[in-house]
């Protein structure tokens, strides 16, 4: 279906929602709902690396599906080694969380307390290859995959994987790429390349992300839902469009909404304030397009 059609659907569903920015929550210990994890990954030179982790489980749930959350990436390489794990009572988990599903979190490779090398692109912006960084993305988000399923007391079947910005990026990848234990996948304004030079709006090389979304496009299988802001200033419209576009012309298959803007920066939609006011609907309607198990349970059909 192309993203034409939902304008209505779209307006319906952010009429009403409120406009703010935030950052993620943070602060809680480990509890049974709450458990740090640790898991292994190795480089592209086979160095063994723990990538750090934290699962939040919904209560009274005995076998949740899951949910794999995955971060992006700040333009800036000095804020890297900064990065926190997110914590189980941010906005985007608890809108998972109360309707019954397990969330796992985790910090890729050069990233915060994960540490090791930044395998997921280039020094220099010449040298941007974002077909090649989506699927290192990717490889590692199979690995965040493949670890959750094995966690005891979670349904192994038809995870959840979603993404913002450069982890958004590397949905398209892992879409496009042999993925038996995934059933839907969301991409919150995903791409590569924003804000070069610390400048708003300002894209390293953004022809080449639309190159990549058609190389990606060709092996994706499973239809995606795709949220991108009309005010990001990552991710322009016209950016999100071309992408779109070249992701579906050739054979990928996408849902696309724009809502018209978030805050001051809809970059900031998915972790924001109030933010699950206006992407928490979308979501739920993909997932319950996808497949009767994604379907909200009624009783936890909360606004927030």
């Amino acid at each position: 279906m192309r993203s034409s059609l939902l304008a209505c659907v779209l307006i319906a569903a952010v009429s009403a929602c409120l406009s703010a920015c935030a950052t993620a929550g943070a602060g809680s210990s480990d509890s049974p709902a709450d458990q740090t994890i640790q898991i292994p990954i190795n480089d592209p030179s086979g160095h063994a690396w723990l990538m750090q982790g934290r699962i939040c489980r919904p209560d009274g749930v005995k076998q949740p599906q899951l949910v794999i959350i995955n971060h992006g990436s700040p333009p800036s390489a000095a804020d890297r080694p900064t990065m926190a794990l997110a914590h189980c009572n941010n906005e985007a988990a608890q809108w998972f969380l109360r309707r019954h599903y397990a969330v796992v979190f985790a910090l890729r490779l050069g990233y915060g307390a994960t540490g090791g090398p930044w395998t997921e692109g280039e020094a220099r912006c010449d040298d941007a290859d974002y077909f090649a960084a989506g699927l290192e993305t990717a490889r590692q988000i199979d690995a965040i995959v493949n670890y959750a399923v094995a966690l005891p007391n979670v349904d192994p079947r038809d995870v959840i994987v979603i993404g913002q910005s450069a982890g958004g990026w590397g949905t398209l990848a892992y879409d496009s790429m042999p993925h038996p234990k995934v059933g839907a996948f969301v991409n919150m304004a995903g791409g590569r390349g924003g804000h070069y030079r610390q400048i708003a709006n300002n894209n390293c090389h953004s022809e080449r992300l639309v190159d990549a979304a058609a190389r990606f496009g060709k092996t994706a299988t499973t239809t995606m839902l795709w949220i991108y802001t009309g005010n990001d200033s990552y991710f322009a419209p016209s950016i999100a469009r071309s992408i779109d576009d070249a992701f579906q012309l050739a054979g990928g298959r996408v849902l696309l909404y724009r809502p018209a803007s978030y805050g001051k920066d809809g970059h900031k939609l998915f972790f924001g304030d109030n933010g699950s006011a206006i992407w928490g609907p979308l979501v739920a309607s993909y997932l319950a397009q996808m497949k009767p198990a994604f379907a909200i349970p009624e009783a936890a059909n909360h606004n927030k």
